[in-house]
């Protein structure tokens, strides 16, 4: 059973599908720009198509992939998960956790006894959709599980 688990906020979902799906359409009508001048290029009811359907495309991927995404804190350690496996360290191996600027982004890194740090998925807070109102008491509360572990187990 998690003690918790910290996902990635609507807004921040789909902002980062917007994101992405809008660097694509980039690189679609650049390609197609290109196969115009080259060749006929495509017709003309595909340029919207191009310019307008990866956001939308990347919007609802973001919504269906949230919560496969995320953070969840356990007795075994700290996991973080992704579309394509998670990640797991055990608590025997987390020496500090702390709140960092990295960007645009204010994330949570573990830092371990190897001297690694592991960059959290969530919870993480940023400008405009990646910002978290939580952030701060998402942080508080990973610190807290971090610190009861240390002196005597995760809280059930």
């Amino acid at each position: 059973m998690d003690a918790a688990r910290f996902r990635p906020t609507w807004p921040q979902a789909l902002g980062r599908g917007l994101y992405v799906g809008v660097l694509l359409s980039c690189l679609l009508v650049v390609v197609a720009v290109i196969a115009a001048v080259v060749a006929d290029g495509p017709p003309g009811w595909a340029w919207p198509w191009l310019a307008g359907g990866p956001p939308v495309a990347g919007a609802v991927g973001a919504a269906l992939l949230r919560p496969r995404l995320g953070t969840e804190i356990g007795r075994d350690g700290i996991r973080t998960v992704t579309p394509f496996g998670a990640g797991v360290e055990p608590w025997s191996r987390v020496v500090d956790l702390r709140a960092e600027r990295r960007g645009a982004r204010t994330v949570v890194s573990v830092y371990l006894e190897s001297g690694a740090s592991v960059q959290l998925r969530a919870p993480y807070s940023g400008e405009l959709f990646a910002a978290d109102p939580q952030f701060e008491s998402k942080v508080f509360a990973l610190s807290h599980l971090w610190r009861s572990h240390r002196i005597g187990g995760v809280p059930s």
